[in-house]
């Protein structure tokens, strides 16, 4: 090999252990970018139980809050409609990252003994507790895609004659607290509960139209 070969040679030998050595050096930042990247992902890992278990805490503490003033509102609404004193309590435990609540309705001072909500008092709790939730949730709905009205079809099936006027009563108040328009639909004499509706329509048979809408108040 003559020697301006051998001058070529070593030129591309050191043309190439440059690339190689940028290279290298390539290499060595984006090792070194990875193993920083590893280290936070380690980190969150180690950190990532604790903040969840808090942020568990936190929810259960907030919710914990809303749910104490339910239980309250239910209760009185219950002990008003009912006149009986029992006591709406709610059992609190978070699954799956999720927060699941059980009712309950108690005797008060008498806490072993549970009465189940679909059932008690022949239904009554369960249409007392029905209304009051749904009440309750569209009270939080965000005015701007909500429309403040809800419709309540037969509510007060279950409920004796007797305990109907103070029923209606309380729904009347407490939409009128929340400014909530409510639309009640019952089979039960209007007499029961003309005195909490603004406006009252009976569906009175027609034989010709099969059904006319009459006004009453």
């Amino acid at each position: 090999m003559s020697l301006h070969e051998e001058r070529e040679t070593l030129r591309l030998i050191e043309r190439r252990c440059h690339r190689l050595s940028a290279l290298a050096e390539g290499l060595h930042s984006e090792h070194s970018r990875v193993r920083a990247k590893l280290a936070d992902a380690e980190e969150f890992l180690v950190l990532a139980p604790k903040a969840r278990d808090r942020l568990e805490e936190l929810s259960t503490a907030l919710f914990g809050k809303i749910l104490d003033e339910v239980e309250a509102n239910l209760t009185h609404a219950i002990r008003e409609i009912l006149g009986q004193d029992r006591v709406v309590v709610t059992e609190r435990e978070v699954k799956s990252n999720r927060l699941q609540i059980h009712f309950q309705i108690r005797n008060q001072g008498r806490e072993e003994e549970i009465e189940d909500i679909m059932s008690g008092q022949g239904g009554s709790v369960c249409n007392i507790l029905s209304v009051g939730l749904r009440l309750i949730a569209l009270s939080q709905l965000p005015e701007e895609r909500h429309r403040p009205f809800l419709v309540l079809d037969e509510q007060d099936c279950w409920l004796r004659p007797a305990l109907i006027p103070k029923f209606m009563q309380l729904i009347n108040e407490i939409a009128r607290r929340l400014k909530l328009q409510l639309l009640i639909i019952s089979h039960h004499p209007l007499d029961l509960f003309a005195g909490s509706a603004d406006r009252i329509y009976e569906l009175v048979p027609d034989r010709e139209k099969g059904a006319v809408v009459r006004s009453v108040k």
